[in-house]
């Protein structure tokens, strides 16, 4: 990876502060859309089983008003939202979860290249699973575990990344 353009080290003490941290991340990423309807936003998710990728997908989903169940897509691999019209406009969110993929081939065969071709909001757990073919992210989080808490490394590599954890 490049050197990031911005950095943020957040120890989050429990799970309410990771609700919190998702729901400023969520409005700084909807922002950032909107800011650029043209582009799509790339967020990969980093950290052992049970670090808490999918509890921040589900408090980002929850922040931008996605009210259903939220699924780890585990063994699907891709789940697929679509939160409403926000400013007229739909907003496409796939959530990835890549662990269970032995070889970044994987993905190519899985045909989720159109997903991130798309102006959608893409959010990847296990990336490191597909190689280097994902590309450098706007947005790289790391969650590791520290007791009953968690640390938080966030990494921008794009103007857009930069913009949202100057929100956070």
């Amino acid at each position: 990876m490049p050197y990031p353009l911005r950095e943020r080290i957040l120890i989050l003490e429990d799970e309410y502060a990771a609700n919190d941290f998702g729901l400023t991340i969520a409005m700084a990423l909807l922002e950032a859309m909107h800011a650029a309807p043209a582009c799509g936003i790339q967020v990969h998710l980093v950290g052992d089983l049970g670090a808490g990728k999918t509890t921040l997908v589900r408090a980002m989903l929850r922040a931008l008003g996605y009210t259903q169940h939220v699924r780890s897509p585990t063994y699907t691999l891709v789940e697929s939202y679509t939160i409403g019209n926000i400013k007229s406009v739909p907003l496409l969110i796939y959530h990835f979860d890549l662990y269970r993929f032995e070889d970044a081939s994987e993905w190519e065969d899985a045909g989720f290249r159109e997903y991130f071709e798309a102006q959608a909001l893409c959010l990847v757990e296990w990336p490191e699973r597909a190689g280097s073919i994902l590309g450098i992210p706007d947005l790289h989080i790391v969650l590791e575990i520290q007791g009953k808490g968690r640390k938080l490394t966030a990494r921008a590599y794009s103007k857009i990344g930069k913009a949202c954890l100057s929100q956070c």
